[in-house]
């Protein structure tokens, strides 16, 4: 039995038990996939969709715990939920959030990327956490998780960049990026057609409609972005494709690695940036 568990692993790209000896998978077609290179933590991690949302949500998580830390006394406890344990203007600022301010007075063009890992209160990343966690293994169903990465990624910031041109001064949080995973299934569902199409474009849709009246009825929700989001998600998922049109290839592993790699860059730089200045305006 031990010597089977050595010789067997589970494919980094579809996720079937295989032996390691296999040149290739054959499920999934993916060449050399026992390789130290293609089996190997990140990979592994990038190609398990829960293990990918489980990240995604941990760094949110830390993101708003370190904004509460460099907010200090200064952290908002009002009685109202939407807004209990609110980072400071200031820690937020310095820790990339985005919009007109940042940008054009600071020139945080980087805010982008990191003001999708930033939010306001328990209630918005709760909220949005929990968003993320039922459509992300959908997309990655339907798209392949390295696609799913580039979607979230990418449609975050076109979605920011709505928001910025729309002169929204000052915004944070994950939704502009869920937004883009909703429009890459609205895409799906409109171009798959058939009755599983539909039907998955129905109930997105359902979704977007419950976003855009949450967001009219509830004052400080960013619509541009949110649209912005949506939209970014069905260009880049248009673009990029889905499974039934085709498998993923090296072009969208590349570039989900760089969406990646750029990102933990930023917020790396988000922390030492806030870091510095906190403790710059703490002396």
């Amino acid at each position: 039995m031990n010597q089977i568990k050595r010789k067997s692993i589970l494919c980094p790209n579809c996720r079937k038990l295989i032996s390691i000896d296999e040149r290739i998978c054959p499920y999934c077609s993916i060449l050399r996939p026992g390789s130290a290179f293609k089996n190997n933590p990140v990979i592994r991690t990038m190609a398990d969709t829960r293990q990918m949302a489980m990240t995604i949500i941990w760094i949110n998580v830390a993101m708003y715990i370190i904004s509460l830390v460099m907010s200090g006394s200064r952290i908002g406890m009002s009685m109202n939920p939407l807004d209990t344990l609110s980072p400071s203007m200031e820690s937020l600022t310095i820790l990339g959030a985005t919009g007109t301010y940042p940008i054009n007075a600071l020139g945080l063009w980087w805010s982008l990327i990191s003001a999708n890992y930033l939010h306001g209160s328990v209630m918005h990343i709760v909220f949005n956490m929990l968003m993320l966690w039922q459509l992300l293994p959908i997309v990655a169903r339907e798209y392949g998780s390295y696609r799913m990465i580039s979607i979230y990624t990418i449609g975050g910031v076109l979605g920011f960049v709505v928001s910025y041109l729309a002169g929204i001064q000052f915004t944070i949080g994950a939704s502009a990026a869920v937004c883009a995973l909703v429009g890459a299934l609205l895409y799906f569902g409109k171009s798959r057609g058939g009755v599983y199409g539909q039907a998955v474009y129905k109930q997105i849709s359902g979704w977007v409609i419950s976003l855009f009246l949450f967001g009219f009825l509830i004052p400080g929700i960013n619509n541009w972005a949110h649209a912005g989001g949506i939209l970014g998600g069905i260009a880049v998922a248009w673009f990029l494709g889905y499974n039934d049109k085709q498998r993923e290839k090296s072009f969208h592993k590349t570039l989900a690695f760089f969406c990646a790699g750029i990102t933990i860059l930023v917020l790396v730089w988000a922390v030492v940036h806030g870091a510095y200045y906190a403790f710059a305006m703490g002396k």
